[in-house]
């Protein structure tokens, strides 16, 4: 690729100003020793802390950091997209602005590419103070997910994987507008591995991933890659159905036998279970054709309302031809 560094890190954010700049000075810290010319690309969400004028600050004292900044507040998901869509490297890493992702486990990533893997992602360990609910919801997510789906989805997996070229126009050249990233990277196959690292704790500020916003994640997992759902209610309507039916022919027995006792209890529970399972099976149909009516829309993925590109050209040399210069 013509005019292109050989590294690129995407970072989205969204409210993160007091984690950018000590994240900034951890990950340059790590770039500037793997002998390769990089740049940093931070994609600013909506963010209104003041995280884009930290990065603006942090771009004139540093050319090889640049950022971007979306009108509003699309979504991490989306975030990831638009920065994956401008980095010009031909190694590009993802990850998360929040500092619990440890720059110092790009060099790892780096070494398993170089062995001939297109995709390198990660799993977290969590730290111990992560809570109990939390370890064993994700547990839940991905044992359901891996049922219901046909793809393997590594458990504790995260948007911190390294990509080449190759892998990011493909996975860039994928239209669908409702995304679960993590779901769309498995799907593409190519030579995968993955590198295990420590979780650490957030630096300041506290997550913006709500409960809201996780279950909304999962189901957007679930429904982009299984249509398993749609089978189960079927197959629930089929079987209520039958119990239904047998239950129709007990009444008519017991009613021309005489020994028909008027019940509001059973009357109650028949209306509940089946209004609860047409009610369900009338949910998961909507989260379907929720999804279809979002990706037929077409609308653009996401609005640009300033930008300032990193320059990594100038001055960018690696340290084994700084020791040269000083050397001379």
């Amino acid at each position: 690729m013509e005019s292109a560094p050989e590294l690129s890190v995407v970072l989205p954010v969204f409210n993160e100003k007091d984690n950018i700049l000590p994240l900034c000075e951890r990950l340059l810290a790590v770039l500037e020793d793997q002998n390769l010319s990089y740049e940093v690309l931070f994609v600013d969400d909506g963010s209104q802390d003041g995280s884009l004028a930290m990065m603006d600050m942090i771009h004139h004292r540093h050319r090889t950091v640049g950022y971007l900044a979306l009108s509003r507040n699309f979504g991490h998901q989306t975030a990831l997209m638009a920065g994956l869509q401008h980095a010009r490297g031909t190694l590009v890493i993802t990850m998360d602005g929040d500092m619990q992702h440890p720059p110092e486990v790009i060099p790892a990533l780096i070494t398993k590419c170089r062995e001939g893997y297109d995709i390198v992602n990660t799993k977290r360990i969590d730290t111990a103070g992560t809570s109990w609910p939390k370890k064993f919801s994700s547990r839940l997510y991905y044992r359901l997910l891996r049922w219901l789906s046909d793809m393997p989805i590594p458990p504790a997996g995260a948007d911190f994987r390294l990509m080449t070229r190759r892998t990011v126009d493909a996975f860039i050249s994928i239209e669908e507008r409702d995304r679960f990233n993590r779901g769309l990277i498995t799907w593409m196959g190519f030579r995968q591995a993955l590198v295990p690292y420590q979780a650490e704790d957030r630096h300041a500020g506290k997550s913006k991933y709500s409960w809201q916003k996780m279950i909304g994640l999962g189901l957007r997992g679930l429904t982009s890659f299984s249509a398993r759902p749609l089978s189960i209610a079927f197959y629930s309507g089929v079987i209520i159905s039958i119990l239904g039916f047998a239950y129709g022919i007990y009444a008519l027995t017991q009613y021309f036998r005489g020994e028909t006792i008027p019940g509001w209890t059973s009357t109650q529970l028949t209306l509940l279970i089946i209004g609860g399972v047409i009610l369900l099976n009338l949910g998961i149909m909507g989260e379907y054709l929720s999804r279809v009516f979002l990706e037929v829309k077409r609308r653009p993925f996401y609005f640009i309302r300033d930008e300032m590109l990193p320059d990594w050209t100038p001055n960018q040399t690696s340290n084994d031809e700084r020791k040269t210069k000083e050397e001379k």
